[in-house]
């Protein structure tokens, strides 16, 4: 992206002008749409300077600068839009870009294939007037749109007055002609893969087709159609994404693998995800010839015990090492003598590691084992041990120290006062220090990181009493964590709903059922990211519905759109509201059902993007959008813009057009119209008899042919 900027900018330099401002959107129609009445078949030139002068260079700079200071393109200040056929930031959203010239510059010398073949669009600031430069067969030609926002309003009019039998034929466009292209036809089936309508075989047909599909809830037939399929990506992204993989599936699945890596691959990714098996799949790979995936298999957590303590015993030292971890409590004297004297390395870490958990383990076990800082954390130590590393000169190590669950009440005492703050902060999280002394450590806490809750705080949920202990503890991540709880005590939730860390009630309003109305209401004021739980905090049971209409001329556009809740709020509102300065407020008009479809239809070319989207998913906006011209482009599934029926499909996917403007060339001819192409486009004919492909070129008629 930042790769297609910088050769854009590059490029404007180039021209002579310089760039003003920041990258951003615009509030005027975007570039896509500047385009359309410009490369339209019905476009008419204002101006048509022939490419045999002399001085054709100078004479083109000359008019476009007549024709953009005649009709306002360049403001007070000499700043102007301007988009470039063929340069924009790859997939991000295209954007105008604002300049202003240089005193030596020249557009029809830079902006085009070469000097003297322009292809670019400019535009007023205020969106009103453009002036459109293209190259054509013998010609260049200047055409000047002006009043184009009322030009907008009367061409979304027009184009929402479709009968039926227009609209039967604006969707049956895509599927004629020569077909659509691949790009498209992916486009097609991710749209329909994410359509929770889709019946049952279609999803099935699906699978291959797009990866959207098995991130979502699959009925029983289509995952087995999937458990089956040949593709190995589909059955592994299978494993790693679908939510309803049952016992039965998640066996078939494994062990219908051939190849030992995708079984290990498989394996893996149940366990990561904590899936049950079939006991009779338990049983298979426990005696898998590949020791990766038996050594996956010991950390399924369905696993039964026998098997568990079975791969303890395993001939491969890493299946052994993975299992000892989870069956060591099982585990005779011997067999854990076994482990603790095996000739891997690995192998007796892990034993030594939960072994010591039992037993406090000695400083010269710490100095000569292969134990990392893992011990420190997790083992019990010996006296002499946890005084030593309460004293080591790595802060590391001491903050290793200030986790473990077993160290003495009085060293904690001496971490919580040590110098360094990363040490004093693990020992403020502790479960076992009471509130008073969490209070007495002093940590330096930023609200802005992100955070986690604490397992020992998630652990006591469902205790009132140690709910309501927690919520007033002066650690923000203590806090953090009692408003993760799904239910809470009346007098906790008021204290979480008043906290001055806004990210308690942030959290209480993702998690808790109890959290009130108007806590909710001030969290939906300010927050604007996105949470793990949809649609909250607007999507909570407790946010309010009613009197939402005092908002409908609140100065926060947060608070604005939410008039559009109330069920006392009109169709004249969402219109109004279609039309707000506020991207978020137009976006929230597009998603409702009470907006016109011409409004539909004039949001197709709104600045923002999300606004668009949303417009081209409205039940009420009508096949065919519009572009200043007769000539509309139409929507079809999966895609916001497609060609109407009129139209034909290039090989690049683009939406086409005639060769010719004035009836130069046959009618079955057709050349991609997309500015981003550039002028060298393929285009094939619509004429079986002619099934040659041709391209724009520097020679005769400006066309070359194509293998």
């Amino acid at each position: 992206m930042t790769g297609g900027r910088d050769k854009l900018m590059e490029l404007l330099q180039r021209a002579g002008l310089e760039v003003v401002g920041d990258w951003r959107i615009e509030e005027v129609l975007p570039p896509q749409a500047a385009w359309r009445p410009v490369i339209s078949g019905d476009a008419k030139a204002t101006v048509a300077v022939r490419e045999d002068l002399s001085d054709l260079v100078a004479e083109l700079n000359a008019q476009w600068h007549r024709l953009a200071a005649g009709n306002g393109i360049i403001g007070e200040d000499g700043v102007f839009l301007i988009d470039v056929a063929g340069h924009w930031t790859g997939c991000a959203p295209r954007r105008w870009t604002r300049v202003r010239l240089t005193r030596q510059w020249d557009l029809a010398g830079a902006l085009g294939e070469r000097p003297g073949r322009p292809q670019f669009v400019t535009l007023s600031t205020d969106g009103s007037t453009l002036v459109g430069v293209t190259t054509e067969e013998d010609e260049v030609w200047f055409t000047v749109l002006d009043r184009i926002g009322e030009r907008q309003e009367a061409a979304a009019r027009a184009a929402a007055r479709e009968t039926p039998r227009e609209r039967e034929a604006a969707w049956a466009a895509p599927l004629q002609g020569p077909g659509p292209s691949a790009k498209l036809r992916e486009m097609w089936a991710h749209g329909l893969a994410l359509n929770p309508a889709a019946p049952d075989d279609l999803r099935a047909r699906l699978l291959g087709l797009s990866h959207f599909l098995l991130w979502r809830p699959l009925p029983t037939a289509v995952v087995e159609a999937a458990v089956v399929h040949p593709e190995w990506k589909l059955r592994q992204l299978l494993a790693e994404a679908q939510p309803n993989i049952t016992a039965e599936q998640w066996a078939h699945l494994i062990l219908g693998e051939q190849e030992s890596r995708h079984r290990w691959i498989l394996t893996t990714l149940a366990a990561d995800r904590r899936a049950e098996l079939t006991d009779a799949a338990y049983e298979q790979l426990a005696v898998d010839p590949s020791a990766r995936v038996r050594e996956e298999a010991a950390r399924l957590p369905g696993l039964p015990i026998r098997i568990l303590t079975a791969l303890a015993a395993d001939v491969a030292p890493s299946v052994r090492a993975s299992a000892c971890r989870r069956a060591w409590p099982r585990l005779a004297t011997p067999a854990r003598r076994e482990l603790l004297r095996d000739p891997a390395g690995k192998v007796r870490v892990e034993a030594l590691l939960q072994h010591h958990r039992e037993h406090p383990m000695p400083r010269s076990v710490l100095a000569t084992a292969e134990l990392q800082d893992r011990v420190v954390e997790i083992c019990r130590l010996e006296r002499g041990l946890a005084e030593h590393l309460a004293h080591h000169d790595d802060p590391a190590r001491r903050r290793s120290l200030a986790d473990n669950p077993y160290l003495d009440p009085d060293l904690v005492d001496l971490l919580a006062q040590d110098p360094d703050k990363s040490v004093r902060f693990t020992v403020s999280m502790r479960p076992d220090i009471t509130e008073e002394q969490r209070a007495g450590i002093d940590i330096d806490f930023d609200p802005a990181i992100r955070s986690y809750p604490l397992d020992w705080v998630t652990a006591l949920h469902d205790d009132p009493d140690a709910m309501r202990r927690l919520a007033s503890s002066s650690h923000p991540l203590v806090r953090r964590s009692v408003a993760r709880a799904q239910r809470l005590p009346p007098d906790v939730v008021e204290r979480l709903a008043r906290d001055e860390d806004r990210v308690v009630q942030l959290f209480l309003a993702e998690s808790c059922d109890d959290a009130p109305a108007d806590m909710l209401l001030r969290v939906w004021q300010w927050w604007t990211g996105s949470l793990s739980t949809p649609d909250r905090p607007h999507g909570h049971p407790n946010f309010p519905r009613r009197d939402l209409l005092r908002y409908a001329d609140d100065p926060n556009p947060r608070m604005r759109q939410l008039a559009l809740d109330d069920p006392e709020s009109t169709a004249e509102l969402v219109e109004r509201f279609s039309r707000d300065s506020d991207e978020e407020v137009r976006h929230r008009a597009a998603t409702d059902p009470r907006l016109a479809p011409e409004s539909a239809v004039r949001l197709l070319e709104d600045p923002h993007e999300r606004v668009r989207h949303a417009a081209a998913r409205h039940p009420h906006g009508c096949s065919s959008g519009f572009c200043g011209t007769p000539t509309a482009h139409r929507r079809q599934p999966g895609t916001q813009h497609c060609p109407p029926p009129s139209w034909n499909r290039c090989s690049s996917g683009s939406s086409v057009r005639p060769v010719s403007r004035r009836g130069h060339e046959p009618v079955d001819r057709w050349l991609c119209a997309d500015p981003a192409i550039g002028g060298h486009g393929r285009w094939s004919s619509s004429n079986p008899s002619h099934p040659r492909q041709v391209r724009l070129g520097p020679g005769p008629g400006g066309l070359h042919g194509v293998a």
